[in-house]
């Protein structure tokens, strides 16, 4: 959907030739300017109605000169109401620290090309975020979640594939399905990832992995229907085309309902859970960065709180006084 501004679209046009953004992140600030554009233009009223699950008038059905008006108007009045109104809508502090940061974005790219010579959001402070523990499974519920696909069918063999791979890379569903066979190698043990910003990555792959999705293709090629099939994916449907990331997500409930886990575990679980095994079992933060395709080792570090009891260990086993010695005990 076009925007009815050309403001907005050259914004867009710069995220995505510029600066590589994703489909799906483009998507994103699409959508928040949109629902940026329709609190200005809705009357005065309006504007409480605008819950999260409300539906908007579309940003194309403005007037486009009306609409670079009301955004070169923007005041830090005006933006001060923006969020009462979300606030007042329910959106969660996340949410509205994702559109402030990308009103901020809008109006600093404004700024730079001389469309506006202030930006108002400069002065407005992002909401104070939740600090919110990454959610995990522990290794042996991680087992019983990969032993669930049982059977010798293309599809079931599939499925085993993707779990052992989302747990023993870490990489993101978007990143699983954006997988082709050419970057898959199995005798280097390694897939090359293509991460946000479409940056790529090397990724170590598990013998695990690398046995179950070496089982897959064989399974795969010998499908009589084969011939078929799209051929650069790694990961196909059950029509021999890519796999979408609604099906992963789909196939992740299946398989958590029959092994009796807990059935809000998401795909970026298993990541959670990939990251926080590793540090567990001593790996270097700056590594894990690496492999999870961080850009700032800050988004690590939140798994660092979960290794506590590893930290604890190794703290007792190293300090001279950290347990007292048997002979000291009772003195």
């Amino acid at each position: 959907m076009k925007m009815a501004s050309a403001l907005v679209e050259k914004f867009l046009n710069s995220l995505q030739y510029e600066k590589n953004f994703s489909d799906h992140t483009l998507k994103s600030y699409r959508g928040d300017l949109v629902h940026f554009v329709s609190f200005l233009m809705a009357p005065p009223a309006a504007p409480a109605a605008m819950t999260p699950a409300g539906q908007h008038q579309a940003a194309s059905d403005f007037d486009p000169v009306e609409v670079t008006a009301a955004l070169r108007a923007v005041d830090v009045l005006v933006l001060r109401r923006y969020l009462a109104v979300l606030r007042d809508a329910g959106y969660s502090r996340a949410t509205v620290a994702r559109k402030l940061a990308t009103l901020r974005s809008f109006y600093k790219y404004q700024c730079r090309t001389g469309e506006l010579l202030q930006n108002p959001v400069a002065v407005i402070r992002t909401p104070k975020q939740e600090r919110r523990l990454p959610k995990f499974l522990d290794p042996t519920e991680v087992e019983r979640l990969l032993e669930t696909p049982k059977g010798d069918d293309l599809l079931t063999v599939r499925d085993r594939a993707i779990l052992e791979t989302l747990y023993s890379t870490g990489v993101r569903v978007s990143e699983l399905c954006q997988l082709d066979l050419a970057d898959y190698d199995p005798l280097g043990e390694m897939i090359k990832v293509r991460g946000k910003g479409k940056k790529e990555r090397l990724s170590p792959i598990g013998s695990y992995a690398v046995a179950a999705i070496n089982r897959y293709l064989q399974c795969r090629q010998g499908d009589p229907t084969v011939a078929t099939f799209d051929a650069k994916p790694l990961f196909l449907n059950r029509h021999g085309r890519r796999l979408s990331q609604r099906s992963v997500r789909r196939k992740l409930s299946k398989y958590l309902a029959e092994a009796g886990l807990d059935p809000g575990v998401s795909p970026h679980t298993l990541r959670h859970s990939f990251a926080t095994h590793m540090l567990n079992r001593g790996a270097d933060l700056r590594a894990v960065q690496e492999l999870l395709g961080h850009r700032s080792l800050s988004t690590t570090q939140i798994y660092t709180h979960v290794t506590m009891r590893r930290m604890k260990e190794v703290y007792d086993a190293a300090h001279p006084h950290a347990v007292p010695e048997p002979e000291k005990v009772g003195v």
